[in-house]
């Protein structure tokens, strides 16, 4: 028995090719310090970077990422121990990076997926809070209007602000909700039949400017001051009433 003098391994005295890495051992071997690398067309692409590589493409799913970093390393190792049979390291790497990067955000991908619809519930509760409180200053606006003008507003732009208040601009309203939108909410007031030019009653209306987005349920009151809800479309005076 005999060292190769390329792999170091151990082979038959008589042997023409060494089992282990292939190298012909009638050619002369390389100098002292010389590594020998086989030219690149007599190179085997490692399986296992292939498969890093493409694993590492699909990143986004978790079990892929997983994958192609097991495969790459896998293939990295292999690729040292073949003394330059083997190619595909820039694969494997390649495969390697995109797995530690599918490792790292999937994470976060998984914490928006649950963080996310619980931020859009909680900010279509607020502005369906903001909404219903919303209609109760229109309502109480609505009232000392009546009071001091001895008929209700005609719009919602009589209520709103002024400096010399008058039934045109009562200053009762903030101008943000005399325009007619607030917190992801339109809304919408209808003035009753006149009656010797006064106004008895009046509806408004509270609707999400994007259901689903911006709030889920559709609110209603009159000069009852009732505020009233429904979900499937505009709430009216037969909807059912807030607890």
């Amino acid at each position: 028995m005999r060292p190769c003098p390329y792999c170091a391994k151990s082979i038959e005295d008589q042997a023409q090719i060494c089992p282990f890495c292939n190298r012909n051992l009638a050619a002369p071997p390389a100098a002292p310090g010389f590594q020998f690398t086989p030219p690149l067309g007599n190179q085997e692409t490692s399986g296992k970077a292939i498969a890093s590589l493409v694993c590492g493409i699909l990143f986004f799913f978790l079990p892929s990422a997983i994958a192609a970093v097991i495969m790459g390393h896998l293939s990295l190792s292999d690729i040292r121990r073949s003394a330059g049979r083997l190619g595909g390291r820039g694969m494997a790497m390649a495969g390697l990076v995109l797995g530690y990067a599918g490792l790292a955000i999937i994470p976060i991908l998984i914490i928006a997926a649950i963080a996310i619809p619980n931020l859009l519930r909680a900010r279509m509760a607020a502005n369906e809070a903001s909404a219903v409180g919303s209609l109760r200053t229109i309502n109480t606006a609505c009232v000392t209007y009546a009071t001091e003008y001895k008929s209700f507003p005609s719009s919602l732009a009589n209520l709103g602000p002024s400096t010399n208040p008058s039934a045109n601009a009562a200053g009762l309203i903030t101008d943000i909700l005399a325009s007619r939108q607030k917190s992801g909410y339109l809304f919408t007031y209808e003035p009753g039949p006149s009656q010797n030019g006064v106004i008895i009653s009046y509806e408004v209306h509270a609707d999400p400017l994007s259901p689903g987005a911006t709030g889920a349920r559709h609110f209603f009151t009159d000069q009852s001051g009732i505020i009233r809800a429904r979900i499937d479309g505009q709430a009216t005076v037969e909807s059912p009433p807030l607890s």
